[in-house]
């Protein structure tokens, strides 16, 4: 690990790359071919398996995927998507790429993910479906939802981007929903570079996500034969490979990140009169993307503990902004501050901690130290 000023620094994070990775990606490189190869179609197979659905379809990146899966969901300009505002821009601006309108809702305050109870009042007669996003490594609230899916005859999308294997009622995220997206950027459970995957149990929506992720190319894969407007959305063959061997493993890096999130809930327990730690909800597995805290003070300023932990080596990231107010969604739809307080409220306090694997229990101690410390200072006006 890189020293600074004689403090050790810790980054936000890091992916955890082994020997088996380096073998894959090198065989590829071997082979000469690096793109719509065996690899992407072992690891779409394989991932398949793992989540337990029929189909799985590899493309370059999470945000591809919720496109494409909108797109087969039949998902078309002037209709109406609810969503969440607390999330990664990516899943509202999918929307946006058919034409579509995302409609937020507010999120609950202890896991952060979409309030069940404010779905139903936001529906039109536009409204087509719920992209729902299970946020941080953990599953919405699931029955209530597909009770309103099925009363409003309404489609489930699912990014589950962020929670790989995640659980809810002992039932996999991805496998609610008619189609589900997962990605495995770098800070991911499980990374390939950049790259998502699309699932399904439905075959005309593999078969035409797969059509769409290569330029709209027919059925038959018969060269420079399209059929439909398509998009360059496929895995090369490099990432596909590296994504085999994270997979591999996925239930051991699973398990180590758990370790590192209960060692930051034993040391910041005692703590809780100054921040809230991630909570689990009842019926749920969580799977660890990152680990976020927020600070309960309001008069203690999150940037600037961000700034002053960063200048001692200590990595942390606000997590997440609020979608709606991003000035091109106040532009656009005229979102304003206190249209949806509760994200509002968890978007200015929160803030993400280093969480990766191989960050050891010494090292945990000292950034609830340094963070604790850096609270109480700017709670002081300091």
């Amino acid at each position: 690990m890189k020293r600074s000023n004689g403090n050790k620094k810790y980054p936000l994070a890091k992916p955890n790359i082994g020997r088996e990775e380096i073998a894959n990606v090198t065989k590829v490189l071997h082979s000469g071919i690096l793109s719509l190869g065996n690899f992407a179609k072992r690891f779409e197979n394989e991932f398949a398996r793992k989540i337990g659905t029929k189909h799985a379809c590899a493309v370059s990146s999470g945000t591809a995927g919720l496109h494409l899966a909108l797109l087969a969901a039949g998902i078309k300009d002037g209709d109406e998507v609810i969503t969440t505002p607390f999330s990664f821009v990516a899943s509202a601006n999918s929307i946006l790429y058919v034409g579509a309108k995302p409609v937020f809702v507010d999120i609950e305050p202890d896991t952060y993910n979409i309030d069940p109870e404010k779905i139903e009042k936001v529906i039109t007669p536009k409204t087509k479906a719920i992209l729902v996003v299970h946020i941080f490594g953990q599953a919405c609230n699931m029955t209530p939802i597909l009770r309103i899916a099925q009363k409003h005859k309404l489609k489930i999308i699912e990014d589950a981007c962020e929670s790989l294997l995640a659980e809810y009622k002992n039932k996999k995220t991805g496998t609610f929903g008619e189609s589900a997206v997962f990605a495995f950027y770098p800070n991911k459970q499980i990374t390939t570079g950049e790259g998502g995957m699309i699932i399904t149990n439905n075959q005309s929506i593999n078969a035409l996500c797969r059509s769409l992720r290569n330029q709209g190319r027919s059925p038959d894969m018969k060269w420079l034969n399209h059929e439909r407007l398509g998009y360059n959305y496929r895995m090369d063959e490099m990432s596909a490979a590296l994504g085999l061997a994270q997979l591999g493993k996925v239930d051991k890096i699973l398990k180590e990140r758990a370790n590192v999130a209960y060692l930051y809930h034993k040391h910041l327990l005692p703590y809780k009169s100054i921040l809230s730690i991630p909570k689990i909800a009842a019926h749920n597995t969580h799977t660890w993307f990152v680990y976020v805290v927020r600070i309960l003070n309001r008069d203690v300023d999150r940037d600037k503990v961000i700034t002053d932990l960063e200048k001692i080596g200590i990595e942390t990231k606000p997590y997440l902004p609020s979608i709606h107010l991003f000035s091109f969604y106040k532009n656009k739809f005229g979102y304003k501050k206190g249209d949806f307080p509760i994200a509002e409220e968890v978007s200015q306090n929160t803030l993400a901690l280093p969480f990766y694997i191989g960050i050891k229990e010494k090292d945990i101690i000292k950034i609830v130290v340094a963070l604790i410390k850096v609270i109480e200072k700017n709670g002081k006006g300091i």
